[in-house]
C-alpha cells in the first residue's frame, strides 16, 4: 500500500479540513490491514472468539490511527497503524479477560521453572525435567502447553515496560532482528531489551526457535510451519508456546539483574 500522488493528496486534504467523506475513504483503502492484523492474532485462540469481532476492534485502532497520523513525518502509515490495531484488538481482548486465571498461574509456573533449570543445568530443560521440577507428568506438561497456547494473545505483540528508558515499552516482536532492515546494528543497540532478547532467541532450542522465525518474519501459519518440520500443527502451536515461555522468563531474569547492577 505505497502512498500514490492520490493518497498523498486524500492525506492532505483530511489533515487540513476533518472531511469525514476523506476519512472514510482512508478507512476503506487501508481496511485489509485490520484484517491482516486480526488473521494474525486471530491463530491460536479459543474457536469462541470470532474473527469478525477481532475486526470490529482492530477497526477502532485503524480509525485511531487515522486520526492521530502525522503525514509529514518519516514513518509509513501502514507501520503506524498496525501497531495501533494490534493494540486495539488486544487490548479488548483483555478487557473481556477471557483467559482462566488457572491457566495464566501455571504459565507462570512453568516460565520460572524453565529458567532455574537453565540456571541450574546450564542448558535448556526437557519437557520431562520441566514435568518433573514441577512435581506433574509429562503428559500434564503437554496439557497445560496445550491450554495455554489455545489463551495465548499473539505473546510477542505483549509490551514490555523499560525501566533504564524512564517507562517506554516496547513489543517483543519489534527487537526481533530483521536481516532485511536497513541498520540491524543501529536497532540491536537501542534497548537493553533488544540485547537480551536477541541473545535469548539465538539459545532457544533449534526447533522453537526455527518456529518462532517461520511464524514472526516468514509469516508462516502454524499449520505450514507444521508442513516444513514434519509435524502437526498441535505441536506447532505447542513449541510456539515454550519458545514464548522461555523467552518471558530469560526476559525477566535479564532485566532483573540490570536493575539490581544500576542499584549497585
Amino acid at each position: 500500500m505505497t502512498m500514490t500522488a492520490d493518497s498523498v493528496d486524500i492525506w492532505t486534504e483530511y489533515k487540513r479540513t476533518g472531511d469525514k467523506r476523506l476519512r472514510d475513504r482512508l478507512i476503506l483503502t487501508y481496511a485489509p490491514l485490520v484484517k491482516y492484523v486480526a488473521g494474525r492474532l486471530g491463530t491460536g485462540l479459543p474457536a469462541h472468539v470470532d474473527e469478525g469481532d477481532l475486526v470490529s476492534y482492530g477497526l477502532l485502532g485503524l480509525m485511531n490511527a487515522i486520526e492521530r497520523f502525522d503525514p509529514n513525518r518519516d514513518i509509513k502509515f501502514e507501520t503506524y497503524a498496525i501497531t495501533r490495531i494490534k493494540g486495539a484488538i488486544i487490548d479488548e481482548l483483555r478487557s473481556l479477560d477471557w483467559v482462566p486465571r488457572s491457566v495464566r498461574s501455571r504459565a507462570r509456573e512453568i516460565e520460572r521453572g524453565v529458567v532455574e533449570l537453565e540456571h541450574k543445568l546450564h542448558r535448556p530443560p526437557t519437557d520431562e525435567e520441566v514435568a518433573g521440577h514441577l512435581g506433574i507428568t509429562e503428559e500434564e506438561f503437554q496439557d497445560s502447553l496445550a491450554q495455554i497456547s489455545r489463551s495465548s494473545v499473539a505473546a510477542l505483540d505483549e509490551l514490555w515496560t523499560i525501566s533504564s528508558s524512564g517507562g517506554d515499552t516496547v513489543a517483543l516482536i519489534d527487537t526481533l532482528q530483521d536481516p532485511n532492515a536497513d541498520d540491524p546494528s543501529l536497532e540491536m543497540s537501542r534497548t537493553e531489551m533488544r540485547d537480551s532478547l536477541t541473545g535469548a532467541i539465538g539459545r532457544l532450542p533449534e526447533r522453537e526457535r526455527t518456529v518462532v522465525q517461520l511464524y514472526y518474519y516468514e509469516e508462516l501459519t502454524l499449520r505450514e510451519i507444521g508442513e516444513v518440520l514434519g509435524v502437526t500443527e498441535s505441536r506447532v502451536s505447542q513449541l510456539h508456546t515454550k519458545a514464548i515461555l522461555r523467552l518471558k522468563g530469560k526476559l525477566s531474569g535479564s532485566l532483573e539483574r540490570a536493575s539490581a547492577d544500576r542499584l549497585r
